[in-house]
């Protein structure tokens, strides 16, 4: 009995663990507003997520690890389509879950002009629902929002298509 008893507390309290300390929320979907959350960008500055995306087009992606090959290929992806996305009104935020100077190295190497996110605490990772790989990354999603909600999502984004999946949904949801 006492044996029983033990694991019940066992359970229970990893039960709570998981409820406090990471277990992931649901993925955003469409009609969700953008997370109420502030983390730091490549430069140390504050930013506001949902302040962000309160008027227009943002996209937020996640990808794993800056500087390693699908990531670059990914934000080479929209930074040499940038203009085009930029004339649609469309904001870009990279997001993982590096440190601010990896972020700002990352920026720097292949001059994106948009944000990166540095999430190291996996705060906004954990807010959007995006799924945690090994070490704390976060598995590869995009995320379209106008006026503060999503309105598109790429659960398996390609890194070299990226930019042309957001026109398409851009142009889609304009109509």
């Amino acid at each position: 009995m006492k044996y029983l008893k033990n694991i019940s507390m066992l359970l229970s309290a990893s039960m709570a663990a998981l409820t406090t300390t990471g277990a992931r929320a649901e993925t955003l979907k469409e009609g969700d507003p953008v997370p109420r959350i502030t983390a730091s960008d490549d430069s140390g500055n504050t930013v506001d997520l949902a302040a962000t995306a309160a008027k227009g087009w943002t996209l937020f992606y996640f990808y794993p690890k800056a500087d390693t090959p699908g990531c670059t290929k990914q934000g080479c992806n929209l930074r040499d389509n940038h203009a085009g996305l930029a004339a649609k009104g469309v904001r870009i935020v990279g997001i993982s879950a590096d440190t601010v100077e990896a972020q700002k190295k990352f920026k720097e190497k292949f001059s994106f002009p948009f944000t990166l996110i540095a999430d190291k605490d996996g705060k906004v990772i954990d807010a959007f629902g995006v799924e945690k790989l090994p070490m704390g990354f976060s598995k590869r999603v995009s995320f379209l929002a106008k006026d503060g909600k999503v309105v598109w999502r790429d659960l398996k984004p390609k890194p070299e298509e990226q930019s042309a999946a957001v026109l398409a949904a851009v142009e889609s949801l304009s109509k």
